[in-house]
C-alpha cells in the first residue's frame, strides 16, 4: 500500500470526525436556544392546561429541528427565502432566549417576596413574551431604518494642517443579502453625499451573495460622491464567496479597491497614506494572493506621512501598531447588534464600537455597521453612518 493510499481513510475519518463534532456542536446550541425558552414558557411551574404543553412543545420542537436546515440552505445554497425564515427565527429565539435566563433569575426574588407558583411563573412567562415582541418589533425598525450619523473628531498627530477638517464618512457591515434593501442603499447614498466628505471609506462585509445576486442592491454606491476618493477593502463574507469579484466590481463603481495596497491623498502641502489590507480571514480562504499584508499596502510609502488603514476586524490592530498606523478604521462586530450578543463579540474582538487608543501613536475607530447581518434585528447596538473629521494637532504656544 502506498503512503498516499494509506493516507485517504485517515483523511476520510478526520472528515468524519469534524462532521461529527459539527453537528454535536449545532445540535447543543439549538437545544440550548429553544429548550430554555420553552421551559420558562411551558413547563417551569406555570400549571398550564395540557393541551397548551402539548401546542408548546410541537411548536418549538419544529421550530427547533427546522432552523438548522432553513440556514443551510439559505446561506449554504444562496436561497433567499430560507435565509430570510431561518434568520428571523433565529433573532426572536435569540431574545427569546436570553430574555427568559434574565427572567429565570428573578425567580427566586419573587419567591422570597412571597410569590408562588402558578402565577409566579406565568408572570415570569408573560413578561418574557411581551419583552421579546417589543423588543423584536423595535429591534426590527432600528435594523430597517437609514443608520443615523455618528459624528467623531480624530486629532492626529503627524496630521498636516493642510488636512486639518478631512471629513471621512465610514461604511461598513451593508450585508446586501436576502431582503432586497435596494430602496435602503440609495437613501444612504444620499445621506453620504449630503454630509460632503472628503472621503469615503467602506471596510467590508458589502453583501452576503455574489455580485449577480446582489447588484442592484450595491447599485447606489455608484453615486456616492467624495471630493479626494472612495476606498474600500474586504470584510470575512466576502471570502464565503468571491471577494476578487467585489473588488474588482467597486472598481467599476468608482472606488479605489484597496488590495494590500494605499494610495496618496493631498491637499495643499499635506499629505495622508490611506491604505488597507484584506480581511484576516482571507489567507485561509480560496482566493489565490489573498491576505492581510500592511507591510505590502504601505510598501514604497513615506514612512513621515501619517497613515490611515481600512481593515475590516478591529483584531487586525497588532499588524496596525507594529507598522506606525496612525488611525484604523474597522468593522465588523456591529456593536453586538442584538443585546447581549456583545459580550461574545467581546470574546473575539479588542474593542466593540468607538474610538480607542493603542500604544503612544496607533487609534482604533470601530463603527457598529451600516447594515445588519442576518435577523434583521438591531437591540441596543444601533446602526451608524459615521462622519470623522480628521484634526492636526494645535500649534505649540508661542513662547518668545
Amino acid at each position: 500500500m502506498t503512503t498516499e493510499a494509506a493516507a485517504t481513510p485517515a483523511k476520510a475519518t478526520s472528515r468524519r470526525g469534524r462532521a461529527l463534532r459539527f453537528t454535536a456542536l449545532v445540535t447543543a446550541v439549538v437545544t440550548l436556544l429553544f429548550g430554555v425558552p420553552w421551559w420558562t414558557l411551558t413547563l417551569a411551574g406555570t400549571a398550564w392546561p395540557p393541551w397548551m404543553i402539548a401546542l408548546s412543545t410541537v411548536g418549538f420542537a419544529g421550530a427547533a429541528g427546522a432552523l438548522p436546515w432553513l440556514l443551510l440552505r439559505g446561506h449554504g445554497r444562496q436561497v433567499d427565502w430560507a435565509a430570510r425564515t431561518g434568520d428571523t427565527m433565529l433573532g426572536v429565539v435569540w431574545v427569546l432566549f436570553a430574555w427568559s435566563l434574565l427572567g429565570n433569575l428573578i425567580r427566586p426574588v419573587l419567591a422570597v417576596a412571597g410569590l408562588a407558583d402558578p402565577l409566579r411563573s406565568r408572570l415570569i412567562a408573560g413578561a418574557v413574551v411581551v419583552i421579546t415582541v417589543t423588543l423584536v418589533a423595535w429591534g426590527y425598525r432600528e435594523a430597517m431604518r437609514v443608520p443615523r450619523i455618528r459624528q467623531v473628531e480624530v486629532t492626529l498627530s503627524r496630521l498636516g494642517t493642510g488636512l486639518d477638517g478631512l471629513r471621512v464618512v465610514l461604511l461598513s457591515d451593508t450585508h446586501y443579502g436576502p431582503i432586497d434593501r435596494r430602496q435602503w442603499s440609495a437613501r444612504v447614498t444620499t445621506v453620504v453625499n449630503e454630509l460632503q466628505p472628503d472621503l469615503v471609506c467602506h471596510t467590508g462585509d458589502i453583501a452576503d451573495g455574489t455580485v449577480e445576486a446582489r447588484r442592484e442592491q450595491a447599485a447606489p454606491l455608484g453615486e456616492v460622491r467624495a471630493q479626494l476618493a472612495k476606498v474600500y477593502v474586504t470584510g470575512n463574507h466576502e471570502y464565503f464567496g468571491d471577494a476578487q469579484s467585489w473588488l474588482d466590481h467597486l472598481q467599476t463603481l468608482g472606488w479605489e479597491s484597496l488590495h494590500n495596497r494605499h494610495l496618496v491623498l493631498r491637499r495643499g502641502e499635506s499629505e495622508l497614506i490611506v491604505a488597507g489590507v484584506d480581511d484576516a480571514t482571507a489567507g485561509g480562504s480560496a482566493a489565490p494572493g489573498h491576505r492581510p499584508d500592511p507591510a505590502t499596502a504601505l510598501a514604497g510609502a513615506d514612512p513621515a506621512l501619517p497613515v490611515l488603514l481600512l481593515a475590516h476586524q478591529p483584531k487586525q490592530l497588532p499588524q496596525a501598531v507594529a507598522h506606525g498606523v496612525d488611525l484604523q478604521l474597522s468593522g465588523h462586530t456591529h456593536g453586538g447588534q442584538i443585546w447581549p450578543f456583545h459580550l461574545l463579540v467581546r470574546l473575539d474582538q479588542p474593542t466593540l464600537q468607538g474610538l480607542t487608543r493603542h500604544g503612544d501613536r496607533t487609534q482604533l475607530y470601530t463603527t457598529r455597521g451600516t447594515g445588519f447581518w442576518g435577523p434583521p434585528l438591531r437591540i441596543f447596538a444601533p446602526s451608524e453612518i459615521t462622519l470623522l473629521t480628521l484634526r492636526a494637532p494645535a500649534p505649540l504656544p508661542d513662547r518668545g
